[in-house]
């Protein structure tokens, strides 16, 4: 038999052979599009964004329509979004960088995307409506937040997006100061984010960390997350996602959710959450849904929650609201088979609450070796645990006791 015959050898197509000049002040944008072009039509390629250089871009989108598998976007330098491009003044664009249909990709490096978010936080030229609300709970309960699910997001965009692509990893690099959610994974299969480090201020709005929507098979792992919103947020379609290693705070903590919003039908399941640090984040693990959705979260597990100055380290809230009020509904996302095993640390309001629906209790909540005392000092206003129409069950130790759990099935 003849010898196997050697794989292709992968070409590097450098912005700066495309006319970027990477003084952070002129627009690069036209040349990072030539070198992908070039690079798709070599296949399975290098495209490099080079150290000591910083690339003032806006908004572009790669698309793998004409690529071959296997592209690669090596990020050593500093990427820095462009706030002035007119671009953004449209009201349609709401990437900045956004990667679509591209069948095997990484983008990996030690380089920085920088969004700049502080021109859109503060109220400026291209900014939205940055003002933050803060929310009444449900069921006269004094749980407080700061989402901002609906609050100056019409002019702030992601600052990184994969949409409808298949193979995806990414690591090394940093992404900071996004005007919205820092990294998007849209509609993808088999993805593996590692070794990221994602950085905003905490009363930054809107801007989670890792933003998982209708995609499968994603691995989240030894991750950084500083953000003003959720850390890791999974939202409908997602299934078989596995975190694990990651750090989180500031923050809003790791959640499911918000799910069924307007009446939507949404479905989550198979999600492990593991071996995670929350420090000084509002909630610790998160489980929201609109009152009036339907659809279904099942087969959910948390396990080596580690929480330090957390204000609520459990929760699922089946009436979440980012408005000041909103109306009761019968209809509900249903939640079965959540399991918390092993949550441990302080928390500066409530160590668990677990709201859910009249009509759709919660089924199979199972709490082991839950320990959790409120932090030492401060002068916190603190409550007990809480439940409404929870069904499941607790292996001690579990402190303090969660004695408002229902036995049985609903």
């Amino acid at each position: 038999m003849p010898p196997p015959s050697p794989p292709p050898l992968l070409s590097t197509f450098s912005v700066l052979d495309y006319g970027a000049v990477g003084d952070g002040i002129t627009d690069d944008t036209k040349a990072f599009a030539a070198a992908w072009s070039s690079a798709c039509a070599a296949g399975a390629s290098t495209v490099l964004v080079p150290v000591s250089y910083v690339f003032l871009v806006g908004p572009i989108t790669f698309t793998g329509d004409s690529c071959v598998s296997n592209m690669i976007f090596q990020v050593d330098g500093t990427i820095l979004a462009d706030a002035g491009s007119t671009a953004w003044r449209s009201g349609v664009v709401m990437q900045w960088l956004e990667f679509e249909n591209v069948r095997g990709l990484t983008i990996q490096g030690c380089g920085t995307v920088d969004g700049q978010g502080s021109h859109w936080w503060s109220g400026g030229s291209v900014a939205g409506d940055a003002e933050m609300v803060t929310e009444e709970k449900s069921l006269g309960q004094d749980l407080k937040e700061l989402d901002s699910d609906r609050v100056g997001t019409s002019n702030r965009p992601t600052a990184v997006r994969v949409f409808q692509s298949a193979s995806i990893t990414v690591t090394g690099i940093t992404i900071r100061n996004s005007p919205r959610f820092h990294l998007t994974l849209d509609t993808c299969h088999g993805v593996e984010v590692h070794d990221v480090a994602v950085s905003s201020p905490g009363d930054s709005p809107n801007t989670d960390g890792i933003h998982l929507a209708g995609s499968v098979g994603v691995s989240i792992h030894h991750t950084t997350i500083a953000c003003g919103d959720d850390c890791i947020s999974i939202q409908d379609g997602c299934s078989d996602v596995f975190i694990r290693s990651v750090h989180c705070g500031p923050g809003h903590g790791i959640s499911i959710g918000g799910l069924g919003k307007g009446g939507a039908s949404a479905a989550v399941s198979d999600v492990t959450v593991q071996d995670v640090t929350l420090n000084q984040t509002m909630t610790g693990v998160r489980i929201k849904t609109w009152q009036g959705g339907s659809g279904s979260v099942k087969n959910v597990r948390f396990s080596g929650v580690r929480v330090s100055a957390v204000k609520t380290p459990i929760v699922i809230d089946q009436y979440y609201c980012d408005h000041t009020t909103c109306a009761n509904q019968t209809s509900a996302v249903t939640v079965a088979g959540v399991a918390y095993q092993g949550v441990a640390g302080t928390y500066t309001e409530r160590p668990v609450y677990l709201a859910c629906a009249d009509a759709a209790p919660c089924a199979g909540i199972h709490l082991a070796d839950i320990q959790l005392a409120p932090v030492d000092g401060g002068g916190y206003h603190l409550h007990g645990p809480f439940c409404w129409k929870v069904y499941g069950d607790e292996v001690r130790p579990v402190e303090p006791p969660v004695n408002c759990l229902l036995a049985g099935a609903p």
